[in-house]
Order: C-alpha cells, then structure tokens, then sequence
C-alpha cells in the first residue's frame, strides 16, 4: 500500500484493542443492538492438530463478515468459537511424538499419554485461535469453548445416558469399518480409491475329488475364513453344483455351494467365495444362509490360527507369500490386472478391512424426525441443491458406529460389573459399587466416543445445555438457549455435510425438538488457480498465513469474498491478490486526495448535503447500499463485494473524484460519502475501513469509538440528480471517443457541442463545467437541438456529441484511415479466397476453419468501423 499503511502494523494493534474492548462480546455493540433481534453463529470448531489452511481462511472469512454486518446492523450477536479434540488425529500426533522419542503409549500408560495429549491441545489450540486472529475475526472470545472442556464433558454425558436409557444408544456385534490403527470408523470416516490392484483366479477342489470350481478373488489373504461358495440361482452353468461339497485349497476344511441372487453372473467366473466375517456383502449372505462366521486376523491385521502356516503375518503382507503358495500347489490359474475401490482410513489411509466388533452405535431412528422437518423447510440450504445431498445419504442412513478404540476423547459412561454381568450408564465420572448386587468389580468401557457425537451437540452445548454446575456454567445466562438456539446461520464447507452438519440437526432435534439452524450455507472447495486441489504432494498448498504477512488480512478476506460464487470452486492465485491490493491502494489514495482539499469530514448521517455531485453520489451509494444488503441476506457474498467494488471503484473513484475537479465545493460531501463506503466495506475489510475512517475524521481508535459498532448503512431515496450525471457522463465518454477519431484522444480542444433533449436551462448550465472540464473543452460548449455539419460525431445512449473540424487539419488522419482500409480489404480477398476454394475446404482441419472463418468476421467488422470513420471525415 502507498505509504503512511503499514498493514501488519495497524491490524495487530487494531485487533488487540476491539477485544480489550469487547466489541467481540454480545454486548459489544450494546449502544445499537435493538430490541428481539439477535444473531447467532457457530465457529466449525478447528481440530488442535495443525495450522489454519485456506479452507479454514474462506469458512472463518464469511462468518466473520455476516457475524460484523449483523453486529453493525443492531443484532445482539453470538458468534460461538472454540476447538474439537479431534480423537483419532490427536492421538496419532502425539503417538508419534512418544514414538520419535522411543516410546509408546502402552508403555508410559493412559493416564500419562493423556496428560500428554492435554499437553499438545493446550499448544495446538493456542496457534490456532493465534492464527484467527491473524485474520481478523471477531468471534465471543470470552466463550471459547473445547469439546472436552468441562462442562461439555457434562453434557456429553448427558446426551450419552439420555439416549442409552431410551434404547436408541445400543452395543453389539456389527460388521464395522476398521483400520488396523485407528480402529472403528463411520461409513463417512473411509475414503473410497480406485485402485489398481489384481484379480486372483483360483481352483477350489471338489471335496469328492471330481473337479473344481474356479474363484475369482481380489483378496486371497481372506479365503481361510471362507464359509461358502456361492453361485446365482438362476445360471445354468452351475445349477447342478449347488449343495455340492468343496475344499479350500491348502486347508482340508469343506464348505457347502449355495445359491444367492447376490452373485452378478456377468463378473469373473460367476463363482464367488463367501467370507461372512471380512466381507460386507458376505456378511449379509452369512446371515441370511445361518453360515458361520470365521476371523481370521485379529484388530491388528495379524493372521490367526485358521491361516495355518501364514500364521503370525499381517494380512496385507502375507498376501504375496499366500499367492505364491497357492501357484506352487497347482491352485492358482491366473492373476489379472484389475482396477477397484479399495476403502481408506481418512486419516491414516490405512486400508480399511469390514471387520466384526462390538461396538455401540447409535439407531438411525434418532435421525428420522429432523429429516422430516429439514423437508419441510424448518432449514433452508445455500445454495439449495444441497438438500437433494441431505436426502440422498440421509434416505440411506445406517445405525451410526460411535465408540472408537482410542483413549483420548470421551470415555464411554457405561460401566460393567464382573460379578453379575450388569452393564449401565452413568452421569458420574466413577463408579465403584454394582447398582444391581453391590459388588466392587465395576470397570468402565475403555473405548471412547466418536469425535463427531460431542461436535454434534455443539449447537446447544456450547450454550449450557446439560454443563452441569461448572465454572463454564456462569458465564452463561440463563436465557442464553432461548436468545441463541435455533442458530440463525451455519456455514462451513460442504465436505462436512455428513459428518458434521447431518449430526447436528439429528441431534438438536432430538434434544431440542428444533433443528439448530434456520439457515445452512455450504461452500465449495478452494483450489489453486489452474483448479486442481491442494495439496502438499503438489506444492499447490496456498498457507493464508504467509498471504496475510505478505498482503494483509484484508486484502485474503476480500479476495475470498469476491471469489465466493454460491456453488462455484474457488480458483486462488497471488495475481487475483495482487488485484486486490491494487483495489486497497485505490482506497488509500481516494482518501488522500479528499484530505488534500479538506482535513475532516463529517459523518453522512444527518449531514445536509447541497450539491449536485454529493446529491448524485450520495444516490449511487444508496443503490449499492440496497444491493449489497440484499446480497448479504442472500449469503452472496461475491455479489456483495463486487457492488462495493465496482462503487468504490468504478463510481467512486473514476467519476465522483474526477468530478469534484470541477467542483471544489463537493468535496466536504463526497468525504462524508467516502466515510459512510468505509462502513459498507468495513466486514470485508475491517482494518483498512477502521484506518480510513479515523483518517477521514481526524480522530484514532485509540481514542474514538470504533467503526465496527456504528450503524451499518441503510438504504434512503434515490435521487434526481442521477438523470443529470447520466447524460454529463455519457458527454464526456461521447466527446472522448469523438476525439480518438481526429487523433486528438488527450489533448485539448476548443469547442463541442453536444445534442441532448429534454432538459433545461439551469441544468445546461450546470453540465457545462463537469463536462468540459473532463473531456478537456477549453473554450465553449454548446447544446444543441440539430446535427452539426463539418464535424465529426460520436452517439452515445443518452446524447450526440460533435467536435467542428473547421480547424483540424484531417489530411493525415483520413491517410491513415484510408492505408487501414485498403489492409483490412487485402486480409479479407485473401481469407475469401481461401474459404472458396473448394479443395482447400474439402482438405483443412475443421480447427483451421473455423480459425479462418473468425479471422475474416473480424476483419469485415473492423473495415466497416475504419470506413464508418472514413465518410465521417469527408462528409
């Protein structure tokens, strides 16, 4: 920026003085809060395990410019932040960290590895909120929350037994998603890859010793735990083979042929192995054939006693020895190269095994009756399709799998006693005694909770819902639920939609009987400028924190916000950065010029304004005011931002400041103007807006009362004078492309006229300034009723301008004109030519002719300008 800004500067001491202040808090804007109106918005709280990345940039960046619009327009508001714990990432972390060090966590136990983990989140959380406030967001820092803070450890609790004790929280042995390191994951928690892998051809023996059958297989490493093979009913290749005996190869086991309607007969040999305990398919197959279900790794991925000699090896890499020993045996007849998903862990990318365990899920029934409210409109999307999103998996749902084999998180509140088998739950954080037969052998389940169940309760929570008497609890009035809950908004990314968002409204209807949002903004991804994804395998990865050192924080906030288009990916480059700091230049200088002529300014509410130029001005501002209102209730937040840019700039800028060059007068207004724009920008940028607007009224933060609680502007009337300055513009651009005609483009002429009807005297007389003064008229400028002859002219929408060439020589021009001329007339005989010759046609790429085809279109159009000019001259 032009000197005298200093950004890195000014934001660190802006930030830190809005929250000594409190602006932040829900009081923050108390003198302008109105009555029964207010706001609430929750921050997606950020895992404690790395750094802010762009992704997070755009999410905080849009809440914080509707949280500062919804503050400036009165609303008592809530912004909720705060941080999740995030269970299977945490604890990977700081696993690693013990094992850089030479250790595990069985070896220093659980108590100590959790003290490490409070360790890391306490670190973690720090650099993150430090991050935030690096961007300039302005959320209730004073009730920051974590998802294992106290009093959400209550409510947790709370939500937990609520649910058991309804039968909707149940325990059982299910076919899970597991990772040999992580352990259980939801359906939403692996990542499904194309994969290329290989397709095992293998001869499984009759038991008789009459033949085989062959199996085609992508998993060999299973088939100790084969049950079954399985054949369609239906296929006439193998209707005599059903109830047939087999053996597995290497193993002397026999299994049964069955029939089911789950074999595609179109894939592989039509024969299809059935592994009830590894396969989820197979699974339902088991059940419905009462087949027995066989594991044969244990959670490690370690084979068993029922892979025989491959014994001991971890599953993945006994696959190629288990090959081998199956072609050594005669029982492999070939291996095909075959592309397939295969499911990885999210945040391990370990492959993911189906996998019987006991685990506890939640019942899907606890979704239904938020499903029903969202459809009937009790939440509205942005942008809407994202309810057919909701729908689709939603309509799909499965009971949710919500205990995790990790030891940071929520420990399950379920207690077991060794003695009568009793299991219950529990509000307590101990139990020692059996409610049932008061025995002391009491455990508590060791696994903990999925990190989505507590960031499900966030809505609520966050607000006291079932904190208990905790220190948290007094902060938090006792209407804080009624003010806050259902939030007004939520906006996070929409590859959250199902692990987060989904939750949420099952959870908040469940306990609130409402859903937590009236409004659910989701928005796209945000790639690098080519539209790849980020990534750090790429060396795309854009870090928001070296744009605000680089830039600033204003300058990252608007160009996400301008680039913001409901639905769209957003393209990030340094050149749209880069333009973007050009538009914060232009703020600067715009406000330097008006301190040139006067030194303060006036605030525009309830200042007079007399002039035509401020009247005008004043009127395009309640324009954009109206548009950018209706875009920010809309959550368009691109739209918003381009119509403050485009007045700043556009309106502002290049005509009211080159205005104000023929009248001085207008500048007092056009600074109050200027200072009113500061507040209509000021959630997009709100350090710069902040600096200005101080600047512009002779006063500092560090005294003056903050631009971040002023009222943000209203729309007022439009005002007549727009007429005026419509044709004013429209003669000075007229009368500019008039003189590129005779070559004179800037420099000055004597005369003009300029036909226009419908207007009087007193305007005539009130034009004439602006206009000669921008379109360089020295000595006269006419109105006229007529055409003028010996004179070049230019139409515009609004008027017709003409410049006499009684005194311009023309010679030279109409020679250039004319040299042009007869140019475009070869160019356009040579591509005729072409595109008539039929053998030309009959043998050039379509690409070429097309190519030609354009290449003649435009040099027609440009002849057709060049001799438009030429008869203008001679006429």
């Amino acid at each position: 920026m032009s000197n005298g800004y200093n950004p890195q500067e000014i934001e660190n001491k802006y930030y830190q003085i809005w929250e000594d202040r409190k602006y932040f808090e829900i009081d923050g804007n108390k003198d302008i809060q109105k009555e029964d109106k207010n706001f609430a918005i929750m921050m997606p709280p950020p895992n404690v395990t790395g750094r802010l990345h762009i992704g997070h940039a755009l999410t905080f960046t849009l809440q914080d410019i509707i949280t500062r619009y919804k503050r400036m327009d009165g609303y008592k508001t809530l912004w909720q932040p705060g941080t999740d714990h995030a269970g299977i990432a945490t604890q990977n972390v700081v696993e690693k960290q013990l094992l850089a060090e030479g250790t595990t966590k069985e070896e220093i136990g659980r108590e100590a590895f959790l003290e490490r983990a409070w360790a890391w989140k306490e670190e973690s959380a720090g650099i993150m909120t430090d991050q935030l406030r690096k961007m300039g967001v302005s959320p209730a820092w004073e009730r920051e929350r974590f998802t294992m803070d106290t009093g959400l450890q209550k409510s947790v609790k709370e939500a937990f037994v609520h649910l058991y004790n309804q039968g909707l929280i149940v325990r059982g042995n299910y076919m899970v998603n597991w990772c040999t390191h992580d352990g259980a994951l939801s359906d939403i928690e692996v990542e499904h890859e194309d994969t290329d892998g290989k397709f095992y051809h293998v001869i499984y023996p009759f038991a008789d010793g009459s033949g085989h059958v062959e199996v085609a297989t992508t998993r060999p490493e299973t088939y100790f735990g084969d049950t079954a093979v399985m054949v369609h009913p239906e296929d006439e290749r193998y209707k005599n083979l059903i109830g047939k005996k087999i053996k597995l190869p290497l193993l002397e086991r026999e299994v049964s042929i069955i029939a089911d309607e789950h074999v595609d007969m179109e894939f592989g040999t039509g024969v299809v192995k059935v592994t009830p305990a590894h396969d989820q398919n197979d699974y339902e197959v088991g059940k419905r054939h009462d087949l027995e279900f066989i594991t044969v790794f244990d959670e490690k991925g370690i084979l068993n006693d029922y892979a025989g000699e491959f014994k001991g090896l971890e599953r993945l890499e006994a696959r190629e020895l288990i090959v081998k020993r199956l072609e050594e045996e005669g029982f492999m007849v070939k291996i095909e190269e075959h592309k397939h998903q295969v499911g990885h862990c999210y945040r391990c990318k370990n492959v993911v095994e189906p996998y019987i365990s006991k685990q506890w899920f939640v019942r899907n029934e606890v979704a239904k009756s938020s499903i029903e409210k969202t459809n009937n409109g009790e939440a509205k999307f942005f942008p809407p399709h994202w309810i057919n999103s909701y729908n689709s998996w939603m309509g799909d749902l499965r009971d949710w799998c919500i205990s995790r084999q990790l030891w940071w998180g929520h420990q399950i509140p379920v207690f077991y006693c060794d003695d009568c088998d009793h299991e219950w739950a529990s509000l307590e954080d101990s139990e020692d005694t059996c409610p049932k037969c008061a025995s002391k052998k009491v455990s508590q389940d060791p696994d903990v909770l999925d990190t989505w169940f507590s960031s499900a309760l966030w809505p609520f929570s966050t607000l006291g819902w079932g904190n208990g008497d905790t220190e948290m609890d007094k902060l938090f009035k006792s209407d804080d639920l009624k003010e806050f809950y259902p939030n007004a908004l939520l906006i996070t990314g929409f590859d959250i939609l199902f692990f987060w968002v989904a939750r949420m409204m099952m959870m908040g209807e469940s306990f609130m009987c409402e859903l937590p949002f009236n409004h659910i903004y989701l928005h796209a991804l945000v790639r690098d400028e080519n539209g790849q994804k980020m990534s750090k395998s790429k060396g795309n990865v854009i870090d928001p924190l070296d744009m605000v050192n680089e830039y600033s924080a204003d300058i990252l906030r608007f160009t996400l916000a301008i680039s913001a288009a409901q639905g769209r990916d957003i393209r990030m480059s340094t050149k749209k950065l880069e333009l973007n700091k050009n538009f914060t230049n232009k703020l600067y200088n715009a406000s330097k010029y008006l301190q040139m002529n006067v030194d303060t300014f006036p605030d525009l509410a309830g200042f007079c304004l007399k002039t035509d130029l401020g009247k005008y001005m004043a009127s395009r501002l309640n324009q954009a005011t109206k548009e950018v209102r209706e875009a920010l209730e809309e959550y368009k937040f691109n739209d918003a931002a381009t119509v403050i840019y485009r007045f700043i700039w556009n309106e502002f800028c290049d005509w009211g400041i080159e205005l104000s060059k023929a009248d001085k007068g207008a500048i007092t207004e056009l600074g109050a103007i200027f200072k009113e724009s500061m507040k209509l920008l000021h959630p997009f940028m709100p350090f710069v807006t902040e600096y200005l607007y101080h600047e512009l009224s002779g006063t500092s933060l560090d005294e003056g009362e903050s631009i971040m609680i002023k009222t943000y502007p209203h729309k007022t009337k439009r005002r007549k004078e727009e007429d005026k300055f419509n044709i004013i513009m429209d003669a000075i651009v007229s009368i500019r492309r008039a003189k590129v005609l005779v070559d004179m483009a800037n420099q000055k002429i004597d005369k003009a006229y300029v036909k226009v009807d419908g207007i009087s005297e007193d305007d005539k007389e009130m034009m004439k300034p602006f206009i000669m003064k921008l379109a360089k008229v020295e000595k006269e400028l006419i109105f006229t009723d007529t055409k003028i002859e010996d004179a070049v002219s230019d139409i515009a929408d609004k008027c017709e301008t003409f410049i006499p060439t009684d005194s311009i020589d023309l010679t030279p021009i109409i020679n250039k004109l004319t040299k042009q001329n007869e140019k475009l007339e070869k160019e356009i005989g040579k591509l005729n030519g072409m595109l008539s010759n039929e053998k030309f046609v009959a043998n050039a790429p379509e690409d070429v002719l097309a190519k030609n085809r354009e290449l003649l279109a435009d040099a027609e159009s440009k002849k057709e300008k060049v001799q438009e000019q030429l008869n203008s001259l001679k006429a």
